[in-house]
């Protein structure tokens, strides 16, 4: 790839980003964007990283933090000008597609987001856990526990994602009856 091509293709993907989040009011996760993004022109994780760096700097985006959610990645006033300037730059080929799969993926990250689970390492042997279900963007059950290892971190973040519509009913009732 030439060095105009990498220069064009990094334009077109830092406005395919901001007319993505022109479109999500609310803003949305880091990896809901990147699974946006992705099914909509096939980019690596740190190409994405650079480009969405790139638009942090310049900030044409910005990070937000929800109260007590997840921090939001939305477009900023500077980025919705320098869209109106820039969206030529994207093919209409890639604004169609962006289009057709934007609703449906969009609609498959807010499902997803229902039940989240992540651990955290706090060193090579300690890992945080933190397991809960989000309705309507509010965290409706969270709970946070100590791992030993990544393995049974990892095992928890799994049942949890599994399970959550078993396991959440059982902390809820020994909460209630005990």
């Amino acid at each position: 790839m030439s060095q105009s091509d990498n220069t064009t293709a990094l334009a077109e993907n830092k406005v395919l980003i901001l007319y993505i989040l022109n479109q999500i009011q609310d803003g949305i996760i880091e990896d809901g964007l990147f699974k946006i993004i992705t099914s909509i022109n096939n980019v690596n994780y740190f190409y994405f990283k650079q480009v969405l760096t790139d638009l942090l700097d310049t900030k044409l985006v910005g990070i937000f933090t929800k109260e007590e959610e997840e921090d939001v990645i939305k477009i900023t006033s500077e980025g919705r000008n320098a869209l109106s300037l820039t969206q030529e730059v994207m093919p209409g080929i890639l604004k169609l597609k962006a289009d057709n799969v934007f609703k449906k993926e969009l609609s498959s990250i807010n499902n997803e987001s229902s039940v989240i689970a992540e651990f955290i390492p706090k060193n090579e042997n300690d890992y945080t856990v933190k397991c809960k279900i989000v309705e309507n963007n509010e965290t409706i059950f969270e709970v946070k526990t100590f791992a030993g290892s990544r393995d049974r971190a990892k095992r928890i973040v799994d049942n949890w994602n599994e399970n959550a519509s078993k396991i959440y009913p059982k902390i809820l009732d020994i909460l209630l009856n005990s």
